[in-house]
C-alpha cells in the first residue's frame, strides 16, 4: 500500500499524465519508501488491528504512522542527495494517500458489516428493544448490526435528551413506561436490559415494566465485565433474583485486609459450607501463607479443596484440607498443634431452624459448646485474630439456632481481653443462595411447576449475596481491635412472598395463575421480621460505611460461666427438656407463644450495667 501511495501521489503531482517527469527516480525509490514505511508500521503495531473492530483510534494510528513515515522518507531522501529531483508536493500528498489507502478500507469493510443486509427471506431474526440509549446499548445494538440474527426495534431511556434521537440509526422510542405499549406495537422477541448502572430500585421498576409487556428478559452485565467483539452478546444472560435485590457495588479496604492475612496461617472452619467456601475463596487471592480447611463433610471439604487447588495452579500458598469437628477437643488441639493458625474464621455452624428446633442437644453442642472449645484454644496457642461468623437470629432469639449462636457471641465476648487473642463477632442475616436457604427450594418448587410455599405473606428477610457478605467479614476482622460485634449493612427488609413472586415471574410465569404461592404458617422458631441489634445495643459508625457497631453492655461472665457448665452436664445426660429450659434460662427468655403466634422475649438478665 505504501509503494501504491507512493507512485499514486506523483501521478497525481504530473495531472495523471504518463510517462511523467522523473518517474524513473520515483520507481527507484519504492524500496527506500517500502522500508521505512514498513518500519513505521511495524512500531505502531499496524499488522494487529482487526479490520472488523477499526475504530477512530485505528485511524488516529494511521495518521501517526502516515506523518511520521513521510518524515522518516523525507529525511532519508535529503541525507541522500538532498531532495534533488523530488517535488516538495509529494512529501504532502503521499501521507494523505496513505491515509486514505489504509483508513477507507478498514472503515469501509466496518461499514458493511456493520450494516449488511441479508437477502435471504429464510434468515429468522430476533427482534430485540433495548432498555438504556447508553454506552453499553450502544455497544449491544452495533454488535447486534453486526451479527446479523438481531434486529433492533428500537430502545428506551428515560433521559428526556434523548427522545427522538438515533443511535446507530436505531431509533430511542420513549422511556420505561413505554415498555408495555411498545410491547405491543413492535411485538419484540425479547428486552435486553443494557443499564450496568441501575441501582435495585430502578431495576425493579424496568423488570416490572417489561413484565407488563409479556415479553422475555436478557440482562447485560457491568461494562467492567465485557470484552470487546462478539463476547458482548456472550455476556448477555438471563435476569436471575439477584439482580433485583442487587445492592450497590461495596467498596473494600483490601490493602488492610491483605495486610492482616498476607504471610499468614489462615484457618476457615465449616469450611465446605457457603459461607466458608466464599472465605476460603477470598483468602486464597491474598496470598496467606498457608491455608487450613476444616470441615466434617467429606465431599464439603473435598469440593472446596479441589477448586481451590485448581484456582492456585501455582501451589503458591499450600491449602490443607482437615476433615474433623470442632467439637472434638482431641481433634481440635491437634489441628491447633500441627498448623498453629495465626487467623482463625469459625464458620461452622448448624443454621437450618426448623431442624434444630427438634434436635436441640445437636445445636447446643455444635454451636454453643463447639465455639467454645475452638475459642478456647485459640486462646491457648495465642492466636492473633478469632472471627465468629454469627447470624441475626441471635438479635432477641426465638429459635434454638438463635439461641445457641447468641451463646456463642457471648462465649467470643468473654474470652477478649484475657490474652493477645482479638475476639470479633460478624452479625449478618440470609445469604443469597446458600445451603438451606430459601431461593434453591423456590427454584426447586417452581421447577417442578409449584406451589411455592411461603410462610407467610408478610413475614420479611434481609438477604445479601455471598461473596459480599465474606468481603464485608474479612474487611470487619481487619477493622477490629477485640470484642467488637460488627453488624454488615444488609439494607432493607425484602418480603419473603415478594421473592417468590419475582422468582415465578422471572421464569416467564405467572404467580398465582400458572404457579400457586401457598402460605403455610410461621414454623417453630421462626419470626415475622429479623432484627439486627438488641434493644439494649446501640447502633455505632465504624471507618466503613457498610459495616456497623453493636455496642452494648460489659458482659458479666461470672453469671454465664456456671449456668453453661450446667447445660453441659445436660447435654451430656441426654435430657432434651431439661436442655432446652436451660438454654433459654442463660439467654434471659422465657418463651411464651401468644394467640398471634408472637413470642414475648426479655433481654438477657446476665448483662451487667
Amino acid at each position: 500500500m505504501a509503494a501504491f501511495a507512493w507512485q499514486f501521489s506523483w501521478w497525481a503531482r504530473f495531472n495523471f499524465e504518463f510517462p511523467f517527469q522523473d518517474w524513473r527516480l520515483s520507481v527507484m525509490l519504492i524500496p527506500l519508501v517500502m522500508v521505512l514505511q514498513g518500519g513505521v508500521y511495524f512500531a505502531f503495531r499496524l499488522y494487529r488491528g482487526i479490520w472488523r473492530f477499526a475504530s477512530i483510534p485505528d485511524l488516529l494510528n494511521i495518521v501517526r504512522a502516515a506523518a511520521l513515515g513521510a518524515m522518516s522518507i523525507s529525511l532519508a531522501m535529503f541525507i541522500l542527495f538532498r531532495l534533488e529531483g523530488v517535488p516538495r508536493s509529494i512529501l504532502i500528498l503521499y501521507p494523505m494517500v496513505l491515509i486514505f489507502c489504509l483508513g477507507a478500507p478498514r472503515l469501509g469493510y466496518r461499514f458493511l458489516r456493520d450494516r449488511r443486509v441479508t437477502f435471504d427471506t429464510n434468515t429468522v431474526t430476533t427482534r430485540v428493544l433495548i432498555v438504556g440509549a447508553g454506552r453499553a446499548g450502544e455497544m449491544v445494538v452495533r454488535e447486534m448490526l453486526r451479527d446479523g440474527r438481531y434486529f433492533p426495534v428500537g430502545f428506551v431511556d428515560d433521559k428526556p435528551e434523548l427522545r427522538k434521537a438515533e443511535i446507530q440509526r436505531v431509533r430511542v422510542l420513549g422511556d420505561v413506561d413505554a415498555i408495555p405499549a411498545l410491547c405491543r406495537e413492535h411485538r419484540p422477541d425479547i428486552i435486553v436490559i443494557a443499564v450496568p448502572s441501575a441501582d435495585t430500585g430502578q431495576m425493579r421498576r424496568i423488570v416490572e415494566r417489561c413484565e407488563e409487556g409479556g415479553t422475555p428478559m436478557r440482562l447485560l452485565p457491568g461494562l467492567s465485565k465485557m470484552v470487546a467483539g462478539a463476547a458482548v452478546l456472550n455476556e448477555i444472560r438471563e435476569v436471575s433474583i439477584n439482580d433485583l435485590l442487587g445492592r450497590e457495588k461495596v467498596e473494600l479496604d483490601w490493602g488492610t485486609i491483605t495486610a492482616g492475612l498476607e504471610r499468614k496461617t489462615v484457618m476457615v472452619s465449616g469450611a465446605g459450607g457457603s459461607i466458608g467456601a466464599e472465605l476460603c475463596r477470598q483468602i486464597l487471592r491474598l496470598a496467606p501463607t498457608r491455608l487450613v480447611l476444616v470441615d466434617r463433610s467429606e465431599f464439603g471439604l473435598y469440593r472446596i479443596h479441589q477448586e481451590l487447588l485448581q484456582e492456585d495452579a501455582s501451589r503458591r500458598t499450600p491449602i490443607v484440607a482437615v476433615l474433623g469437628d470442632v467439637c472434638d477437643a482431641v481433634a481440635v488441639q491437634q489441628l491447633m498443634l500441627a498448623h498453629r493458625p495465626q487467623v482463625v474464621f469459625h464458620a461452622a455452624a448448624y443454621k437450618h431452624v426448623p431442624i434444630l428446633e427438634e434436635h436441640c442437644r445437636e445445636a447446643v453442642l455444635n454451636n454453643v459448646f463447639g465455639s467454645q472449645l475452638l475459642a478456647d484454644a485459640a486462646h491457648a496457642h495465642a492466636c492473633e485474630r478469632f472471627v465468629l461468623i454469627s447470624t441475626d437470629k441471635a438479635v432477641n432469639p426465638v429459635s434454638i439456632l438463635g439461641a445457641t449462636k447468641r451463646l456463642a457471641e457471648v462465649v467470643c465476648e468473654s474470652r477478649n481481653g484475657r490474652d493477645r487473642t482479638r475476639f470479633i463477632t460478624v452479625r449478618f442475616g440470609n445469604v443469597l443462595g446458600s445451603d438451606g436457604s430459601a431461593i434453591p427450594l423456590f427454584q426447586s418448587q417452581i421447577k417442578q411447576g409449584g406451589p411455592v410455599t411461603v410462610t407467610h405473606p408478610d413475614v420479611t428477610r434481609y438477604f445479601m449475596t455471598n461473596s459480599e457478605a465474606c468481603g464485608l467479614i474479612l474487611q470487619a476482622a481487619a477493622m477490629g481491635n477485640g470484642g467488637e460485634i460488627f453488624v454488615l449493612d444488609m439494607g432493607n427488609a425484602v418480603r419473603v412472598a415478594y421473592l417468590a413472586e419475582q422468582m415465578i415471574r422471572l421464569t416467564g410465569a405467572v404467580p398465582g395463575r400458572d404457579i400457586q404461592i401457598q402460605f403455610t404458617g410461621l414454623r417453630a422458631g421462626e419470626k415475622l421480621n429479623e432484627e439486627l441489634f438488641h434493644d439494649f445495643e446501640q447502633r455505632g459508625q465504624t471507618a466503613h460505611p457498610k459495616i456497623f457497631l453493636a455496642r452494648h453492655p460489659q458482659l458479666d461472665w461470672s453469671r454465664y460461666e456456671g449456668e453453661l457448665a450446667r447445660l453441659r452436664r445436660l447435654c451430656d445426660a441426654g435430657d432434651a427438656v431439661a436442655i432446652r429450659a436451660q438454654l433459654w434460662h442463660i439467654c434471659g427468655l422465657t418463651p411464651e407463644v401468644t394467640g398471634g403466634g408472637a413470642i414475648n422475649e426479655r433481654y438477657p438478665p446476665a448483662c451487667a450495667g
